[in-house]
């Protein structure tokens, strides 16, 4: 007996992690990516002989998923991750103050550091005991939190404006990619229970040592082709067809290729449109009224090193997060620092010199050395649609990875995986469709292979 084929389309990283769950399960697999290299939404570009990254991508130690995945592909010694978390957190006024974690058993962990946390007066920081055991007590899978707004539960819970801007949205910001004051409380608990309160390490912060483009690409890449997966790149999906026993056939360009079962990892707009050809809109469709928030990185090169820091977290700043990117892009001297925007509405449409002038100017309130150093080069990096728009009411729009069509997958980061639109969102999602493939084409084979009953429509 053959075994089972499985088509995947779209070779982002929920694409990649469902295409070598699928082969490692024992199933042939090809895979589609409409662009010439692997990665989708993480990416780089190369500029003036250097690499950027499309986005600053980080993960927490508590990303275990996505941390599989780079050990599967043979790139652990490619990312960073810190042995204990310690965020910087920088002022225009010269201030500063650290997110760091000690020693002690969680949530103690953190206690250390946010009692000698000076962004914040000290009433502020004794009222922050109040709602870190509450999140402890909820349930981010209750549904009911899915409906409450965080940034009105945090008022509630004794939170002032200025403790959500200075403290919460710091971990809100990168992490759901809205801030507080819009987030749903489900996704909120999530983030802060799993990457912080529930145990002392799971918030360490890793981030890649390379540009995306070799780590998710090329890395990627032969680590499809050692196992086996045929990997079709450059070539868009034009159709899916099926035929009267379930199979399926994947088109692109010239070529039309049989499959088992067939999962969609693309972008949730291209999943509904192929979706609906073969009679599946219903999840995908639906998941379109989830909205999207943009991402904005400002890469700025600099003819000297301003900062021996490599990562640091602002306030009273327009600039969030900035790191020394300088190893990772190639650069022989001076430095290289990407200044990252999440939730980045109100920067999406202006124009890049705008950016450029405005954030070199905030990072020389935030690193006087900056002020000597010339600015050799910048690049302004953007996407519109970076994630789905993390507010209450976001579950009810996110789909299974399963659909109404026997044999028909979904994959990627705004599927109902419990996490925000993260990189540990989109492998999770993969892992979970191939493995929904793998049963339904092993249940198959007991009446022969490509023998789908009750295909569907």
């Amino acid at each position: 007996m053959s075994p089972a084929r499985i088509g995947v389309v779209g070779g982002g990283l929920a694409g990649m992690a469902a295409a070598l769950a699928a082969a490692d399960g024992g199933a042939e697999v090809v895979l589609f990516e409409r662009r010439p290299v692997l990665g989708g939404l993480t990416a780089s570009i190369r500029h003036n002989g250097l690499s950027f990254d499309n986005g600053q991508h980080v993960f927490l130690r508590c990303c275990t998923a996505y941390r599989g995945f780079i050990d599967r592909i043979g790139a652990t010694g490619q990312v960073f991750l810190q042995d204990r978390l310690d965020v910087p957190v920088l002022a225009p006024d010269g201030s500063r103050a650290s997110i760091k974690r000690s020693g002690l058993p969680a949530p103690l962990h953190m206690a250390g550091s946010l009692g000698r946390y000076r962004h914040l007066s000290m009433r502020e920081r004794v009222r922050l005991v109040r709602p870190a055991l509450a999140l402890r007590r909820l349930d981010p899978d209750d549904a009911s939190l899915d409906g409450i707004c965080f940034g009105d539960w945090l008022a509630d819970h004794g939170q002032s404006e200025r403790a959500v801007d200075r403290l919460w949205n710091l971990i809100a910001l990168p992490t759901l990619n809205v801030p507080a004051g819009e987030a749903s409380l489900a996704l909120a608990t999530k983030v802060f229970r799993v990457g912080l309160l529930d145990r002392s390490d799971a918030g360490d912060i890793g981030w890649a040592g390379v540009p995306l483009a070799e780590l998710h690409g090329a890395i990627a890449a032969r680590a499809l082709e050692a196992a086996g997966i045929e990997t079709v790149l450059g070539s868009p999906v034009g159709a899916i067809g099926r035929s009267p026993l379930g199979a399926f056939t994947v088109g692109s360009g010239a070529r039309s290729v049989a499959v088992d079962a067939v999962i969609l990892a693309t972008p949730l707009r291209v999943s509904a449109s192929i979706g609906a050809s073969i009679g599946s809109a219903a999840g995908a469709r639906e998941a379109e009224r989830l909205g999207t928030s943009p991402i904005v990185n400002v890469h700025l090169v600099l003819d000297r090193k301003v900062t021996d820091l490599p990562l640091a977290a602002c306030v009273g700043s327009p600039i969030q997060f900035v790191f020394d990117r300088t190893v990772a892009s190639g650069a022989k001297s001076g430095q290289c620092l990407v200044l990252s925007l999440s939730a980045a509405d109100s920067y999406i449409a202006t124009g890049s010199a705008e950016l450029v002038s405005m954030f070199f100017e905030a990072l020389c309130e935030l690193f006087p050395a900056a002020r000597q150093a010339r600015l050799v080069d910048a690049i302004v990096t953007r996407e519109k649609a970076a994630t789905f728009r993390a507010v209450p009411g976001t579950g009810a729009f996110r789909p299974p990875t399963t659909t109404e069509v026997h044999g028909l997958f979904l994959a990627g980061a705004w599927c109902d995986t419990g996490w925000p639109a993260t990189m540990e969102s989109a492998v999770r999602s993969g892992h979970q469709a191939a493995s929904q493939a793998l049963a339904l084409l092993s249940d198959a084979s007991v009446g022969g292979p490509r023998q789908l009953e009750g295909a569907g429509t």
